[in-house]
């Protein structure tokens, strides 16, 4: 019997509790620009076939990625529909029941013999694309499929990629997202349109915040100003806000044991981190230190302090290169003592 590889049998991790899943959302919030862009091509009659759809975790990547797809299935790459990509309620049902014919979604998948879920997003996974290209397009006259994320790819997953980017069927779009673009092989970047999602602006998160139907899901109560704040832009981040909290508190400590003399400081937070889950938790604390990094390198330039603003800039690209590494498998500790070794001479 053929091991299952599916990667639909594999629990959603980008659901958020108690918030609808990403192919079920129909709102896009604060990403004008980046749907403009994609809206042109898919109306204008020639989209490209393969899309890579950057940004920070929790912005709507996954979002606009189905928004897309939905068009697609519905509209084809025609301007029958509208320039925001909304289809009709009852053409989006089968997209929000995950059951389309003309959409696969690839994520990381079951371990066919443990039967838990996989670090990786797998070859087997992956190859799935030619089965499915090679089937009769669905409604619209188009297949749509999703790579999320291609940060979970390993090597032979990602050549397996770049294969069909190499040569891609007609009548179908593979639209890739990804945290780390940079992670990417280079021969995959060059064959994608490159879109970014970008954080939101803080008018954008208090009104997405404040929306009658998101507010009493978030209940943000008086500590509204503060969360939107902390969470960077994110509006994904303020549903797991508890979480991300704690990847703050981790992150000052980071910040705090860098800037420390005291070597053994330092060593004692390297040591807290772990020698697994780099992935996970961790990744989690550096996309929380790198926004206290652009906190610090905002108020000192507010402050006329060049010199200090210069080695916060310069401390972002260190930790944005310690992210990269996070997607192979990498002791945290061993990670965790490199950065705050090089964090030092930047920030005291």
């Amino acid at each position: 019997m053929a091991k299952r590889t599916r990667g639909e049998d594999a629990p959603e991790t980008d659901r958020l509790e108690g918030f609808a899943h990403p192919r079920e959302t129909t709102r896009l919030v604060g990403q004008d620009a980046a749907l403009e862009r994609v809206s042109h091509a898919i109306r204008g009659g020639r989209p490209a076939q393969a899309w890579l759809i950057t940004g920070p975790p929790g912005v709507g990547k996954a979002t606009l990625a189905y928004r897309m797809a939905r068009y697609l299935l519905t509209f084809g790459a025609t301007d029958r529909g509208p320039a925001d990509l909304s289809v009709p309620s009852a053409d989006a049902v089968r997209v929000a029941a995950g059951s389309h014919p003309g959409l696969l979604v690839l994520r990381r998948g079951l371990n066919p013999d443990t039967g838990k879920l996989m670090n990786v997003l797998s070859v087997d996974v992956v190859r799935r694309l030619a089965g499915f290209f090679g089937m009769t397009s669905g409604a619209g006259g188009w297949r749509v499929a999703i790579v999320d994320s291609a940060d979970d790819m390993n090597d032979n997953a990602a050549n397996a990629l770049l294969k069909m980017l190499e040569e891609p069927p007609s009548r179908a779009m593979v639209i890739v997202l990804s945290n780390l673009p940079g992670r990417l092989l280079p021969t995959i970047r060059s064959r994608v349109i490159t879109v970014r999602a970008q954080a939101l602006t803080d008018a954008e998160m208090k009104a997405f915040a404040a929306d009658p139907v998101v507010a009493p899901l978030l209940d943000l109560g008086s500590k509204a100003g503060e969360l939107i704040k902390a969470v960077a832009g994110a509006p994904g981040r303020l549903a797991e806000r508890d979480a991300w909290a704690a990847a703050i508190d981790q992150a000052t400590r980071f910040l705090e044991a860098a800037a420390n003399p005291d070597r053994g400081r330092a060593a004692r937070v390297a040591l807290s981190q772990g020698t697994t889950g780099a992935r996970g938790k961790f990744s989690e604390t550096l996309d929380a230190l790198t926004s206290l990094l652009h906190e610090r390198a905002r108020a000192a330039v507010s402050r006329g302090e060049n010199q200090r603003a210069k080695g916060a800039s310069q401390a972002i690209a260190l930790v944005e290169e310690t992210k990269e590494l996070t997607t192979t498998n990498v002791n945290p500790q061993l990670l965790t003592a490199a950065l705050l070794r090089d964090l030092a001479p930047l920030l005291r």
